[in-house]
């Protein structure tokens, strides 16, 4: 009884979605181990960009507007560490 995925792998979304995740768990896991940083924030912030276009493409409203505020909160927060 495996988990069968649902996206095809000939799909763009699925190479995005992939690369988003792998980049957020990087993103995790620097914060877990160094705390917040520069780093940590763009990594969080292109892989909020990437399920954010994942969910253009779906037409996914949940995920729309869960990495639209992300996205919103992540360039605030790299604002304020650059000015």
């Amino acid at each position: 009884m495996g988990l069968k995925g649902t996206t095809p792998k000939d799909k763009l979304s699925w190479y995005i979605k992939w690369f988003s995740s792998l980049v957020l768990i990087t993103a995790m896991a620097i914060r877990a181990s160094e705390g917040s940083n520069f780093l940590d924030t763009t990594l969080s912030l292109i892989g909020a960009s990437g399920w954010f276009i994942v969910a253009c493409i779906w037409k996914d409203r949940a995920l729309l507007v869960l990495n639209s505020i992300a996205l919103f909160i992540l360039l605030s927060g790299l604002m304020q560490r650059i000015l």
